[in-house]
């Protein structure tokens, strides 16, 4: 059973078709990489999966049921976090300011419980600053809580925005290009991290050009060139597919 299926998902801006009658299903525990040239539509799947884009056709099933046209917070709320492609925070705010802002989404609380600073508003505020210490533990950032997000070196501020999709409960997580501006130590530390995270239980979606990250981390590859599915497969398969070689490096009369 799919804890996330794509079905014949399609998305035109103007006259140009973004991604057309992509279909393929994510299976609960494992890490999947979408992966493709430049233009090939990627963060465009990722932005109709998360509530960003409305799809002109298909269908998007997360847990067996329809996401189609939910908000975004919606999205997240039901176990769907992802980080982006630029560094997203909050800038002038802390470290651990930062992922508590994630955790708005699971609080219930409303403006008279926050007023009036109720027992349940008080409950959940303990509740999200525990999950957020718990995050910023999981990618090593709790010494770091105090610090201004701006203070960070790039690869930590890739980080904090990790723990605080983490903070978010997710079941599915989205990682728009993770490695994008690290270094080859960081980057271990993300393969490392990655596979820690389907170690918890939560599944693994991601883009990422460096190749040798996808390789070793996913389970299942998707490729995708001019918005459509050109080969799907474990990586042994995927590497040595024709039509993805020919899609990175171009064909011999190209050459």
């Amino acid at each position: 059973m799919s804890l996330l299926s794509l079905q014949r998902l399609t998305k035109n801006f103007g006259g140009l078709t973004a991604v057309s009658s992509l279909s393929f299903d994510v299976q609960p525990g494992s890490i999947v990489g979408l992966i493709g040239p430049n233009g090939a539509g990627k963060t465009t799947v990722f932005n109709l999966i998360t509530g960003i884009y409305l799809p002109d056709q298909g269908e998007i099933m997360f847990r067996q049921s329809s996401i189609l046209g939910m908000r975004t917070h919606k999205i997240v709320s039901l176990g769907i976090a992802r980080t982006f492609q630029t560094i997203r925070l909050f800038q002038n705010l802390s470290v651990l300011e930062n992922v508590l802002a994630g955790c708005h989404c699971q609080m219930r609380s409303g403006v008279l419980s926050s007023m009036f600073h109720t027992r349940r508003q008080r409950l959940e505020e303990r509740e999200a600053l525990t999950r957020s210490v718990r995050a910023l533990d999981f990618v090593g950032l709790r010494a770091q809580a105090g610090q201004l997000a701006r203070n960070l070196s790039y690869g930590n501020q890739r980080l904090l925005e990790l723990a605080r999709a983490l903070a978010t409960g997710p079941q599915l997580l989205i990682l728009d290009e993770p490695a994008g501006g690290m270094n080859e130590q960081e980057t271990r530390r993300l393969v490392a991290l990655i596979s820690k995270l389907r170690d918890t239980g939560i599944t693994v979606l991601l883009i990422e050009h460096d190749m040798t990250l996808v390789m070793r981390v996913c389970e299942k590859i998707v490729v995708l060139e001019y918005g459509s599915k050109i080969a799907e497969g474990s990586p042994e398969t995927v590497k040595n597919d024709p039509k993805v070689i020919e899609a990175y490096l171009g064909t011999e009369k190209e050459w």
